[in-house]
Formats: structure tokens, sequence, C-alpha cells
């Protein structure tokens, strides 16, 4: 009855992270030691993601229950989850920097990011986007940009016209 139990807390506990997860990503584990997994997991707590190994059969009956039963489709061999809860891009992003320069044999199998089941190369492609920090002062300088141009062009038809103004009131005064 114990074991029982305790399954149920695990399948609860991985349900609520899964709901609280803005980015999911499975990946496989297989050829890791132990070790190796504990280094990768507080290299990727250091950056605010959360790193568990998981039974398939466990997550699939939590993503079921969270609503995001797409998520069984990556539950196949080894698995362990990352679990990205503010910024989306830096899970992928250090998933991807430890897949490139360690020695092991870490494989991304894909993720689920807003309900959308993402494939490895899609987590690729997202670990490669800037910083989202660097995405808002891009958007905020577009934004900014024409309003700026506009001020810009007003204040100097001003300037040329107190230019003229002024022409013309000396204009006035010396004749």
């Amino acid at each position: 009855m114990v074991r029982k139990e305790k399954k149920a807390e695990l399948v609860d506990l991985i349900r609520e992270k899964l709901v609280r997860a803005e980015i999911v990503i499975a990946t496989d584990h297989r050829g890791l030691t132990v070790a190796e997994i504990s280094k990768l997991r507080h290299k990727l707590r250091q950056q605010g993601v959360e790193y568990r190994v998981v039974k398939n059969t466990l997550a699939d009956f939590a993503a079921t229950a969270a609503g995001k039963p797409d998520l069984s489709e990556l539950l196949r061999g080894p698995t362990s989850l990352a679990f990205g809860y503010d910024d989306v891009v830096q899970p992928a992003r250090a998933l991807s920097d430890y897949q490139r320069s360690s020695e092991t044999t870490l494989s991304i199998k894909g993720g689920l990011l807003a309900g959308k089941l993402l494939t490895a190369e899609d987590i690729i492609a997202l670990a490669k986007l800037p910083p989202k920090d660097e995405l808002i002062g891009r958007f905020v300088g577009l934004v900014q940009s024409p309003v700026s141009r506009l001020l810009i062009a007003l204040n100097g038809n001003l300037q040329n016209l107190m230019g003229v103004l002024q022409a013309r009131i000396r204009q006035f005064e010396g004749g």
C-alpha cells in the first residue's frame, strides 16, 4: 500500500511541475552516470531549470492529469524532464550547451511549449534565440525608433520655422 501511495505522490509532483512549467524538455540520459546527471542537474538548477529523471508510466499519468497528453510521445526509453518556469529559451540553451560541450551521450528528444509538441530540432533552434531580456530590449527599441524619428523630424521643422521667423524679424527691424 505504501508503494502505491508513493507512486501517487510522484504523479502529483510531476503533474504540478508540468502545470507550472512554461516549457518541458525531454532528454534521453542513457549512458550518463549518476555523477554526470547530478552535475547536469546542478548546472541547470543554477539557471532556474529543474531536471528530474522520471519513470515513463508515472510521467504519462501526470501528463494526462495536467492536460498535456502530447508529452506521452516523448516518453520512450530512459527519460529525464527539464522544467523551465520563467524563460523558455534558458532550458533549451542550457541543455544544448551541455550536449555540445560534454563528452556524454545526452540527447534531446523534444519538448512541450504552450501545449505544442516540439522536436529536438525545434529545441536546438530555440536555444539559438537571444535571451528574453535582449529580445524585450530589441522590441522596445523597434517601437521607440519611429517615435523618436518623428520627434526629430517635427523638431527640425520647428527649428526651420523659427529660423525663418527670426530672419523676417531682423528684416523688419533693419528696414
